[in-house]
């Protein structure tokens, strides 16, 4: 953040929590409500909105906590990731964030770097996300150049490569866009197409052969994307499945049907049939 704000970006004011009072001192400055973070979490899990002071300090020393060994173990055996590993056998504490509240939309922008220069963007407004501050599950496509230019600052402070993920709050009343945080990852739209500029694969791979861009066909023109399966685990009879387009891996049958067993919790009057139908806009045909 302060990164962010020396290249002159929106940002709303961060500090670095290290103690209750350290949490007191803040709420005296900042008040309620305030978004308290555990740097390297991810699906809104390390993230806490909180309006009071027993509800700060209960979520500040959740957060700060080590990582508990049998999801770090679930981690490194089921997901192939490490990383909770030493944090969690040393009883490492989490580094934990206090930031300001903007109130607004918030929205994501999906980025692929080469060298400090941005190849492509995707922008979106997070429409539902699958629980507070949680991953979201329905996305709306957007243009924002104040989106864009922020992006092209870090990425060229930071002479960033590889796909990145960039979270932003844009105000209500101006529309002004506050960068909140980045991840050094891929995200769960990276795949979309768009158009030029707007195709990260084709974008890095174009820069990482040296081959000519080659632009895959546009996912879709509705700029509202269902998110497979966030959204139909969220609520199988969500709209969003039928208006918008919903992003199903068709040609990935085995990964379709997975999905689809893992989801083991739902309601009595989803049979295993009926499950798969709610995937698609188009019923499927009896078995």
């Amino acid at each position: 953040m302060e990164l962010a704000q020396d290249v002159g970006l929106r940002v709303p004011k961060t500090q670095r929590i290290g103690s209750i009072g350290d949490l007191r001192r803040w709420i005296a400055q900042a008040g309620f409500p305030t978004v308290l973070k555990a740097d390297g979490s991810s699906g809104g899990l390390g993230v806490r909105i909180v309006h009071s002071a027993e509800e700060a300090a209960s979520a500040f020393q959740t957060l700060q906590a080590p990582p508990n060994v049998l999801r770090a173990a679930k981690w490194t055996l089921l997901d192939q990731d490490a990383r909770l590993v030493w944090p969690s056998l040393l009883r490492r504490r989490s580094a934990v964030n206090a930031q300001v509240f903007v109130p607004g939309r918030e929205a994501t922008s999906a980025t692929v770097c080469w060298k400090g220069a941005v190849l492509a963007n995707l922008h979106f407004e997070v429409v539902h996300r699958a629980y507070p501050a949680g991953p979201a599950t329905v996305l709306r496509s957007i243009e924002s150049a104040e989106m864009s230019s922020a992006v092209a600052r870090i990425a060229r402070r930071l002479n960033l490569s590889g796909m990145h993920g960039f979270d932003f709050v844009r105000e209500e009343c101006t529309g002004n866009a506050h960068l909140i945080e980045m991840n050094p990852r891929a995200t769960q739209v990276g795949h979309l197409t768009f158009g030029p500029g707007r195709d990260l694969p084709a974008a890095l791979y174009a820069a990482v052969s040296g081959e000519d861009l080659n632009v895959a066909p546009k996912t879709t023109e509705n700029d509202t994307i269902a998110l497979f399966p966030q959204e139909w685990t969220r609520d199988p009879d969500s709209v969003f499945l039928r208006s918008a387009y919903h992003d199903v891996p068709w040609e990935e049958p085995s990964l379709v049907l997975g999905c689809v067993r893992k989801r083991r919790r739902r309601s009595a009057r989803h049979s295993p049939q009926n499950l798969i139908q709610t995937v698609s806009p188009v019923r499927l045909p009896p078995a």
